[in-house]
């Protein structure tokens, strides 16, 4: 799902192969810029290049650009280490607004035109004012079809594109990061009904996914950095420190250790709590309404989603399966290549791997 937004933004759609420009994707956070490039060979996609650049902590703020300057460079950075000349971009969670209905139509230009009709009921902004773009979910009666659409006040994507204007970078599509997490953490094909979290460094995305497609998101306004502060606040060291202290130690109970478990699991547990509220109100949705199906499993993602015993814990809570993603997953088998990018580190980089999926694995 990308978007077009008047005549700046082109290609919504992969083109032919022998048109086919690199597999590239960018994900602008708060934490800063993450950049890779996918190449194709004969046994599937790899990962040839990536880049990071850390950004200052005013400079991209609850999802909007603050700080232009610093972002450009930053963006102009990471293209000239990863060799990036054009790009699929990720637009925030938090700015987004998902929705579902049921549309008449059957061509992709009337179900435009049908939602178009009823944008003012489906999003919360003013039509003249929003962007949006929509995949089909199935057929209903009388020749409807179910859709799944997601919305952003225009000025979002227009404040995005006028930054990439002013970088060596064509923007090729626009995307929401959840359609790009679940395309890059669920293998192609898959059908279930999943739970993904993405602990950043100072949010939580929360997305429901069915077939790969997201159906609920939201992002909380804890991350990974609160748990570093307990470490630090705890021990009184050095942010450094904690950082390792965190990786090292996770949430595991160990003799001697109940006063650092619970300094740790006071902030865990309110992103638990949170995560909690939303599966709840999703499973009891499924069992009451029979509308969707009910979570099945959940993956962890972001750059703290690595934290021992993380998964262990919020299984106890959930009632359901959680693992650690797997970033690769729709890359080629890892017994033909080994990735250069670290498997801790990688999780970070889930919006961006999936981003550059867009043109390979196409909803459309």
């Amino acid at each position: 799902m990308s978007f077009v937004s008047d005549k700046r933004l082109h290609a919504a759609f992969a083109p032919p192969k022998y048109l086919a420009f690199p597999y590239s994707g960018i994900d602008l956070s708060t934490s800063g810029v993450k950049m890779v490039r996918l190449t194709e060979t004969a046994h599937g996609l790899i990962l040839s290049k990536y880049s990071e650049e850390r950004l200052p902590p005013s400079a991209f703020v609850d999802g909007e650009i603050v700080d232009r300057a610093a972002v450009i460079q930053a963006l102009a950075t990471a293209a000239r280490t990863a060799s990036v000349s054009s790009v699929n971009v990720a637009l925030p969670e938090s700015k987004s607004f998902l929705f579902e209905t049921t549309i008449s139509g059957s061509t992709k230009s009337e179900l435009r035109i049908a939602i178009e009709q009823r944008l003012d009921e489906l999003i919360p902004l003013p039509p003249q004012e929003t962007v949006f773009d929509f995949v089909e979910t199935g057929c209903g009666g009388k020749g409807d079809t179910h859709i799944a659409g997601i919305g952003f006040a225009r000025r979002i994507v227009d404040n995005t594109l006028s930054v990439f204007d002013q970088t060596p970078l064509q923007v090729r599509a626009l995307e929401g990061e959840t359609f790009a997490m679940a395309r890059a953490l669920l293998p192609r094909g898959d059908e279930s009904t999943a739970l993904i979290i993405d602990i950043g460094k100072t949010t939580t995305k929360i997305a429901i996914v069915a077939n790969r497609i997201p159906r609920f998101a939201t992002t909380i306004g804890i991350g990974g950095h609160a748990l570093t502060l307990a470490v630090q606040k705890h021990f009184g060291v050095t942010e450094a420190e904690a950082r390792k202290v965190k990786a090292e130690r996770g949430i595991v109970p160990a003799p001697g250790n109940e006063d650092y478990l619970a300094s740790m699991l006071s902030t865990v547990s309110a992103i638990r709590d949170e995560i909690s509220h939303c599966l709840d109100y999703w499973q009891e949705k499924a069992s009451l309404e029979h509308a969707h199906e009910p979570v099945s499993h959940a993956i962890l993602a972001g750059g703290n989603a690595s934290i021992r015993g993380l998964p262990e814990y919020l299984e106890g809570a959930f009632k359901i399966s959680v693992t650690t993603g797997d970033v690769f997953t729709n890359l080629a088998s890892r017994d033909v290549w080994i990735p250069s990018l670290d498997y801790t580190e990688s999780l970070a980089y889930a919006t961006a791997i999936g981003l550059a999926l867009y043109d390979f694995h196409s909803y459309e």
